[in-house]
């Protein structure tokens, strides 16, 4: 197919397949003429993947890249494909370690080898962990440390669901774009679960309640 016909199919414009071609998130096309290019079913579906990680997953142009190298690399384990693309989709933090902040990162170290989670406490998701747990304390609520414990458990219950659902793809290609958006876009659908169960658990626990 043509790159209109491209853009027609996928809904984004001309000029923007231009730009993911130039930015390397997407490949070229295969040259027909020096002034044409014809697409295929890969690029409808890349396409697809990059609009999902850029306006579902928030990732920005860089991050999307960086995932889709980790896609892309067919020389690695799958197991250590995931794990490269899914850490590029934490959040880095800038903020300089205190007291707060190391007695987090102790708490998050328990946790996995509590959990006995084949990761270790260096992972940019532990990290992210343990910022999130040191504002908890910052802002007086440090007695959510008492429910952890029902956190790690949903956590690993979506998690394998996820890696489960991605299980029954053969090609390995679908295996970790699979992975990947389940990451990116299942965060985002269980995040707005969340907020409905906390709607319904609101009304059921504080629904009859004045004060």
């Amino acid at each position: 197919m043509r790159i209109g016909e491209l853009s027609r199919r996928t809904g984004v414009s001309v000029p923007t397949i231009k730009f993911y071609v130039r930015e390397g998130l997407l490949p070229a096309g295969e040259l027909t003429s020096p002034n044409q290019a014809s697409y295929g079913e890969a690029h409808v579906q890349r396409l697809r993947l990059i609009r999902a990680l850029l306006d579902v997953g928030g990732l920005s142009v860089a991050g999307v890249r960086e995932v889709i190298v980790a896609v892309d690399d067919s020389e690695r384990p799958v197991h250590r494909v995931l794990g490269a693309a899914t850490v590029r989709m934490v959040p880095r933090y800038e903020r300089e370690p205190d007291d707060g902040v190391r007695e987090a990162r102790k708490r998050v170290a328990e946790l996995i080898a509590a959990r006995g989670w084949r990761t270790h406490a260096d992972n940019p998701a532990a990290e992210a962990l343990a910022m999130a747990l040191a504002t908890v304390e910052e802002v007086g609520h440090g007695d959510f440390f008492e429910v952890l414990d029902v956190y790690a458990d949903a956590a690993e219950r979506v998690a394998r669901a996820d890696l489960d659902y991605v299980a029954h793809h053969v090609a390995r290609e679908e295996v970790v774009e699979s992975a990947v958006v389940g990451t990116v876009l299942g965060d985002a659908i269980f995040s707005a679960m969340r907020r409905l169960a906390h709607v319904d658990a609101s009304d059921r626990v504080f629904g009859g309640r004045t004060t």
